[in-house]
């Protein structure tokens, strides 16, 4: 059977000089080759059109289970772990995802390296080994997975929404699986897993039913080679493709009113209706303009009106599913404490806001002007990660013809009011599913969702009920947006005289610092800026660090109704608070950047607080330090980490205390001390010219520093601030015990930090060799082997230029302290695989690490975040790549022997160590036993502050010996 080559011409943006190509292999399944000459990367994505929907009743998480199994061996490549393991070894990365109606795997490696990674992915889908010893423990590991998920609010809430429609429809199904349905109900029913697992392979897994993108530098007939000689051998067993039809929800499962519990204290409300899949009509778009015009945030929109009435702090709108078989269009809104009062007039206001769509019918040049925004994106899209681009291909692949592979539904071309005003239609009180979640409703509920506890009240709404909130809510003005005046109509590129590599000093005041960059690389019409404000006063205390955050969050606040329409056209911004400060940060279309920029130094120019949005904010604000206490086990680990490590960080509930006695007056008094001195930090870079980025900060000069009513002043040598570290001691090994701050969580966690060296050219290329050759065997050992937990990693460590490894566990199997141990042995095991080592095997090591450092930067943001790294840490080695490339060159193998026997192994004589420790509801004797009896040779901290004050700090590297000084 001869291969079928496409001749339909792949639509691609008018700036993208990769070829593509469509075969389909003599076994069907369809490939989608890219070629890229000057990419460092080879990537690939294989989807497989087999999900959750279509588990065995009563084998729950079966084709999520399978994702987990094909990574394990093969029989061609029967060494557990050799796939991961050779991916890492060549700089790549690998993962693996199940969503309802797919499976989809994918990787990326260093690009000289693809056919060996190619051939041990294809054995995936010719012939896996899925040995009884490897099901047992990854069993274990989709539950972990499912540990993880249980008090995490988004899956909850979905699940549901699940749980709540047809039990007869696929939606209705839990999806992730658990060791209660892979394990003990199959045994109960005297079904063999593993038996089940083989079977559900053999007759889903056909190559018909497979798409596939292979992203490489060779051209695509020598691609196209390399895809036949790997893939030609997997099954095509002509397998139909699995039918979803029919809808999720029926009569009784509308018109409801459903209250549930979340575990975070939060209000929010989410208004879905059941409507027709806009996949069936992408050409028309009618899900992108109707979410367009419902999740608008401008002057008269639906958001605009409800926060006026101080009801709601965030909305979105949109489509909630892609597939051809049903959809769900959303709105979710957080709600305010007087939102949550008000829910009946919030969905009134909805209803009425889709009344005034249908009256107004289908505006012609409002989808215009989406078109307009998107055809710009399309052409102008930033070059992503090639894994990221080959993931996304193969998923359009599932659900668009060839030529819109690439496209999908964002280039919607054709204005079709009837298909719009049909959607538009659906959205109707007697179709509508009303899920609103507080803790508010604590007390009030009945009923329990069965996989993950979500304890809910079911009420069903009728139509009168339905109308008389829309009769009663509020009679606001709503409007359609207006004309979008930043839509950029000026895409030339600037003429760059000096074709610089690394950021040069342009401009240098006593109020300022400019760093300039222009684009010689990437060639699209847009820039970067990044105005760093280094405040003193912003993080002298936990009130000032919190009125910090209410500065920016409120100026964000009183641009977004301006702003939001930049966003819309691809011009984004943020205003964050930082450890020194705060920053602006600007991206996208160069053209009315300034314009955007102009306006958001004039917000900071003559900032006034709004009482009625302070409280608003304060108490979203209020809400996430509240919230802290939920985050999974793991995540607070890592906060106590920074807690310890970071001289100047302020404990979240000594911040939530400031909550109490918060006033608008106290922002109003702060605020002009926060800018009464001030420095800059500046970075410009992309289509921009020199006099261009120089007469911009100029502006913002004069408008802060040098008019009469200017709210700063320049900063003081003596006053520039700093982020400082904690330096531990050799030989000691710290450790730090705290119970986990949700008591339901029965997860424990471990973050144990090996601290090393400060910003040093050999020793970073030294840890990171160890950190590349060590990475894989950890995740193997600590997470497939021992099954310690779902999350189990091992990485490399960076506070302001002071470098080291961190391992991170969460696990519900085992204690802290047991963790610990394990990692200490594991290192004591990884010790022989270093000594072990061939030179052959060391080089290609070296010359992998060295592959990933040569790799070029795929677009403005990337290039703009590693210059600023070494700005904001005040390093300036704007050629750390090139310099780090030279000392791997000359690196040893008993260079690193040497460095793991001194710094990193259980025993090394200058090993600087610090365990913290979080103990979960299953392990409070444990948590007991550690406190009453401090492990031998261990140094307990049982207070962080004193422990911070009594250790010495590395220096800065800001105004450093041999570094330039502010």
């Amino acid at each position: 059977m001869a291969m079928e080559k496409s001749e339909v011409e792949i639509v691609k943006p008018r700036n993208d000089k990769r070829e593509y190509r469509r075969v389909v292999l003599p076994n069907s399944l369809e490939v989608c080759l890219i070629s890229d000459p000057d990419t460092d990367k080879a990537a690939t994505s294989m989807n497989v059109d087999v999900g959750s929907f279509c588990d065995p009743d009563g084998l729950e998480g079966l084709a999520h289970f399978l994702e987990h199994m094909l990574f394990y061996a093969s029989e061609k490549y029967p060494i557990e772990d050799s796939y991961s393991k050779f991916i890492a070894e060549h700089g790549g990365s690998t993962n693996a995802f199940t969503s309802s109606e797919s499976t989809n795997f994918y990787f990326d490696i260093n690009a000289d390296c693809l056919e060996g990674a190619l051939d041990r992915f294809a054995q995936f889908f010719i012939k896996p080994l899925m040995s009884a010893d490897a099901t047992i423990r990854e069993i274990k590991a989709v539950d972990s997975e499912h540990q993880k998920n249980l008090l995490a609010d988004g899956w909850r809430i979905h699940q549901l929404e699940k749980h709540l429609s047809s039990g007869d429809h696929p939606f209705h199904k839990f999806s992730t699986g658990s060791w209660e349905t892979l394990e003990v109900q199959p045994k109960a029913k005297g079904l063999d897993t593993r038996s089940e697992l083989l079977k559900f392979y053999e007759n889903n897994y056909s190559a018909n039913l497979m798409q596939l993108v292979v992203y490489a530098k060779e051209n695509l007939d020598d691609i196209q080679r390399l895809v036949e000689s790997k893939f030609g051998a997997v099954r095509n067993t002509s397998r139909n493709p699995f039918d979803f039809s029919g809808e999720p929800c029926s009569s009784e499962h509308l018109q409801i009113l459903v209250k549930a519990v979340p575990i975070k204290d939060c209000h929010k409300l989410k208004i879905l209706w059941p409507t027709t899949p806009g996949i069936r009509h992408y050409k028309e778009g009618p899900c992108g303009y109707l979410s367009h015009l419902i999740g608008h945030e401008g002057e008269g929109s639906l958001f605009s009106v409800l926060k006026q009435l101080g009801w709601a702090i965030s909305l979105q709108a949109g489509e909630g599913e892609q597939s051809y078989a049903f959809s769900f269009f959303y709105t979710e809104i957080e709600l305010t404490d007087a939102g949550l009062e008000h829910v009946d007039g919030v969905v009134g206001l909805v209803f009425k806001y889709i009344k005034l769509l249908q009256d107004s019918g289908a505006q012609k040049w409002i989808f215009d002007e989406l078109v307009a925004i998107r055809e710009t994106g399309f052409h102008y899209k930033d070059k992503s990660q090639p894994m990221h681009y080959a993931l996304d291909v193969a998923l359009k692949m599932q659900l668009y013809p060839p030529e819109d592979w690439l496209v999908g539904s964002s280039l919607p071309s054709k204005f079709a009011p009837d298909t719009i005003e049909k959607i538009l239609n659906e959205l109707t009180p007697g179709n509508v599913r009303i899920f609103c979640q507080s803790k508010k409703f604590e007390g009030c509920t009945n009923l329990t969702e069965p996989w993950y506890g979500t304890q809910y009240a079911l009420e069903k709404l009728d139509i009168l009920t339905l109308e008389k909130w829309i009769e009663n809510a509020p009679n606001e003005n709503l409007s359609l947006p207006k004309p979008n005046v930043f839509i950029a109509t000026d895409l030339s590129l600037k003429n760059v005289q000096e074709k610089v590599r690394y950021p040069l000093m342009l401009r240098k005041s006593p109020f300022s610092r400019l760093w300039y960059k222009p684009d010689i690389m990437f060639f699209t019409p847009k820039a970067y800026i990044r105005i760093d404000f280094n405040c003193p006063e912003s993080n002298h205390s936990p009130e000032a660090s919190v009125l910090t955050e209410m500065f920016t969050r409120l100026l964000m606040d009183y641009l977004n109704e301006y702003a939001y329409d930049a966003d819309v056209a691809g011009l984004s911004y943020a205003i964050r608070h930082t450890d020194t400060g705060f920053e602006i940060i600007c991206i996208g279309y160069n053209h009315k950047m300034r314009i955007l920029l102009d306006m958001i130094i004039s917000k900071i120019g003559d900032f006034e607080v709004r009482p009625d949005r302070f409280y608003e904010i304060k108490e979203s604000l209020r809400k996430e330090y509240e919230n802290y206490k939920f985050h999974p086990p793991y995540r607070q680990a890592m906060y106590y980490c920074s807690l310890l490590l970071e001289e100047h960080t302020w404990p979240w509930n000594e911040e939530l205390e400031v909550f109490q006695h918060l006033e608008p007056e106290n922002l109003s008094l702060f605020t002009p001390q926060l800018l009464r001195k001030a420095y800059l930090e500046c970075y410009m870079a992309g289509n921009i010219e020199p006099n261009e980025a120089e007469s911009t900060i100029e502006h913002i000069e004069e408008v802060l520093f040098k008019a009469s009513n200017s709210p700063s002043k320049p900063l003081f040598p003596s006053q520039h601030a700093t982020k400082r570290i904690v330096k531990l001691q050799n030989g000691l090994r710290y450790y730090y015990a705290v119970e986990g701050s949700n008591p339901g969580d029965e997860n424990s966690a471990l973050v144990n930090y090996i601290q090393i060296h400060q910003d040093d050219m050999k020793m970073n290329v030294k840890l990171q060799l160890l950190a590349l050759v060590a990475k894989q065997p950890a995740f193997h050992q600590l997470r497939s082997v021992e099954q310690l937990g779902y999350i189990a990693v091992l990485r490399q460590r960076n506070d302001s230029g002071v470098r080291g490894l961190e391992f991170i566990i969460q696990s519900t199997v085992k204690d802290p302290s047991h963790l610990d141990a394990r990692v200490n042995a594991f290192l004591g095991m990884f010790e022989s695989t270093l000594y072990e080592m061939s030179d052959e095997e060391f080089k290609s090591n070296i010359n992998a690490l060295i592959d990933l450092k040569l790799e070029k930067h795929k677009n403005l943001r990337e290039e703009a975040a590693f210059f600023w790294k070494e700005i904001s840490d005040g390093t300036f080695l704007f050629d750390r790549k090139e310099s780090e490339v030279v000392a791997l060159r000359e690196l040893k193998k008993e260079e690193v022997v040497e460095f793991f026997n001194s710094h990193v192994k259980f025993d090394a004589p200058q090993r600087r160590n610090l365990s913290v420790q979080i103990y979960g509801g299953l392990h409070s004797t444990e948590y007991k036993q550690v406190i009453e009896s401090p492990p031998p040779g261990s140094c307990p901290i049982t207070d962080i502050f004193s422990f911070r004050r009594s250790r010495p700090l590395y220096g800065s590297f800001k105004g450093g010996v041999g570094q330039m000084k502010l």
